[in-house]
């Protein structure tokens, strides 16, 4: 199955999950992740590699990294049949295939119906469920596959070292509002930004929250001491980054604040739907030595439109 032909109209925060089983259990995916679906092939092994990784394959011209969910889901060796369906995802600029044992569909739904579950369920920073979705009669459990990957390959995630390889840097009151999910991200994001002296850090567990607490700022006189500048993720439950994005630019009150995407799809039809909310800069995960970058580059460049406006 391709990729062509699934990707939803910009801002409706909306989403299409692929439904798949392990176990007769309902897991979900968002199909923007979705390459390919392949019929399971040989994999060769490789040696001193986490427990999960079955090894590697080439489809065609590129090496792609094979993941047992089922191994990695029930932390215990499962049966593995022909009939066995390879996922091969692309998100923060990698693929990864990943085996299931049946593709059910593809759900549309809103991310207003997808629930965060609570620590019992996800097991908290820990866990890899993100959400669960009503899929018309089914409840499907959404699965962190960027959390799933950095714990097998924790080179591929956030490092703390390009914040340090800035160096010492003085310190920045400007309030920086996140919107993000992923509870092990949110953690890493705050320490990064912190670290890189953005004191004044506001996180939110989706694009939802985040625009309730702006709505409350509307006819403030002084915004720009409450909010400078808003990161959001793009997957989020209750109402996705785009949609978010969507409505902060088409507000008079609020069009003036930076907003930059930070996710790990970013791939170029991605970047023309962030362009067409009104994304000020998009840039893909883990790429947080860039991201403090362009933080720095755009509130300079507010701080001096203030300047202007103030007749400095």
């Amino acid at each position: 199955m391709g990729k062509d032909g699934i990707l939803l109209e910009t801002g409706t925060n909306e989403i299409e999950i692929m439904e798949f089983t392990i176990d007769d259990n309902l897991f979900g995916i968002n199909v923007a992740k979705v390459r390919e679906i392949m019929m399971s092939a040989e994999v060769k092994p490789m040696p001193h590699v986490h427990p999960a990784v079955e090894g590697i394959f080439k489809p065609r011209d590129i090496v792609i990294t094979v993941v047992d969910l089922p191994k990695y889901l029930s932390n215990q060796e499962c049966e593995k049949k022909p009939s066995d369906l390879f996922i091969v995802t692309n998100f923060n600029q990698m693929y990864v295939a990943f085996r299931v044992q049946k593709v059910v569909g593809i759900s549309r739904i809103s991310w207003r119906d997808i629930q965060k579950p609570d620590n019992t369920i996800s097991g908290g920073a820990d866990g890899v469920t993100t959400g669960i979705a009503q899929c018309g009669d089914d409840l499907v459990s959404i699965l962190d596959f960027e959390r799933i990957v950095a714990e097998i390959a924790p080179e591929t995630g956030i490092q703390m070292s390009e914040v340090e390889a800035l160096g010492t840097r003085d310190r920045n009151e400007n309030p920086i509002w996140v919107a993000e999910d992923s509870i092990l991200l949110t953690q890493m994001i705050r320490n990064a930004l912190v670290r890189a002296g953005y004191d004044n850090v506001s996180m939110f567990p989706n694009g939802a929250e985040l625009w309730e607490a702006l709505e409350r700022l509307e006819g403030e006189p002084n915004l720009e001491d409450h909010v400078a500048l808003i990161i959001t993720d793009l997957e989020m439950p209750q109402m996705d980054g785009h949609r978010l994005t969507k409505l902060i630019k088409s507000s008079e009150s609020f069009r003036q604040i930076p907003v930059v995407i930070f996710s790990s799809l970013i791939t170029e039809e991605m970047r023309r739907k962030g362009k067409e909310v009104g994304a000020d800069e998009q840039l893909s995960k883990p790429e947080i030595g860039h991201l403090i970058g362009i933080l720095d580059t755009l509130l300079e460049k507010r701080g001096i439109a203030r300047e202007r406006e103030n007749g400095k």
